[in-house]
């Protein structure tokens, strides 16, 4: 259905949705992302309690994000918000596209959907060195990367197991706080920020585990933390950048738009390094879309062109 050329889907910032929906196979021909909408149209909330408030003067139910959702029955208020949570997205798209055509942007977020529906989903390829990119890791002693590996590793095989994001088992901050002050049992988990009651009550014995293997590993397993430089950035593409970055600022008032949607910060590297002499060539670059090279191609290049 969703792959039908005639089906617009219509969704609110479904990115992280299309991932999952895309990896399980599913495939769209075009889309309508409400938050992309709001975005060029200069939204300074994105929200989509906010735009049904702006747009449709509609309130949604009390927020049911912190419940349970995995159980059953579901009560009739969680029946509500989750209905809420789709049942006005026909009508804020029409005002939302109405809006855009009034300031002549809606080709802008044609062309971003349709970007959003065409690119893949890259699978998730498991990384046994992923807990040294977590914030803090870097902070640790040996013993403490040890008990971050240890713990990162139970993380993703309960996400894997429970088909549930990572980040919903334990957080990120959590792991790291866990690895600082090791729990020796699970009152010792209480203190740690993100070990809520369900939680420990859940994989509190699994976390101590861990952190036991950890602790019993010998000197020789520990893990080490390899330190890569920079790659250097020629001197001519650093002033691109820095020459791009400072247009970016000075041009996001002008178009009432965020700096990071007129140049998002991936974009601002690759036009540094090819350096387009035209708007044509701009173009050509990936991701950089039409809309950015028509409507700000020549300003880019004239500042890529500056002494």
């Amino acid at each position: 259905m969703f792959a039908a050329p005639s089906v617009l889907t219509v969704l609110h910032a479904g990115d992280n949705d299309l991932v999952q929906l895309k990896r399980r196979g599913i495939a769209f021909a075009a889309i309508f992302d409400t938050s992309i909408a709001a975005r060029f149209l200069g939204a300074k909330a994105l929200g989509l309690d906010v735009l049904l408030e702006t747009y449709l003067e509609v309130e949604l139910p009390p927020s049911k994000q912190r419940d349970d959702w995995s159980r059953r029955p579901l009560s009739e208020a969680q029946r509500r918000y989750a209905a809420a949570d789709v049942l006005h997205l026909f009508a804020l798209k029409q005002k939302l596209t109405e809006e855009l055509a009034r300031v002549g942007r809606l080709a802008w977020v044609e062309e971003e959907c349709a970007a959003l529906a065409a690119l893949p989903a890259v699978e998730r390829v498991p990384d046994p060195n992923a807990f040294a990119g977590l914030k803090g890791a870097r902070d640790l002693p040996p013993r403490g990367l040890a008990i971050l590996r240890e713990l990162h590793e139970l993380r993703e095989g309960l996400a894997r197991t429970m088909d549930r994001p990572p980040f919903k088992i334990l957080g990120e901050e959590t792991l790291v706080r866990l690895a600082q002050t090791p729990p020796a049992d699970l009152s010792g988990l209480e203190g740690i920020p993100g070990c809520t009651p369900k939680v420990i009550a859940r994989w509190g014995e699994a976390v101590l585990s861990a952190v036991a293997r950890a602790q019993a590993l010998p000197e020789t397993a520990w893990p080490t933390l390899e330190r890569h430089p920079r790659p250097r950035i020629p001197g001519i593409v650093a002033r691109r950048i820095e020459a791009l970055r400072q247009w970016r600022k000075d041009a996001s008032p002008r178009f009432g738009l965020e700096p990071g949607l007129l140049l998002p910060n991936r974009l601002i590297t690759t036009v540094a390094l090819a350096g387009p002499r035209d708007p044509a060539t701009l173009a050509s670059l990936d991701g950089v879309r039409r809309w950015r090279a028509e409507i700000l191609g020549a300003e880019i290049v004239a500042v890529l062109a500056a002494p």
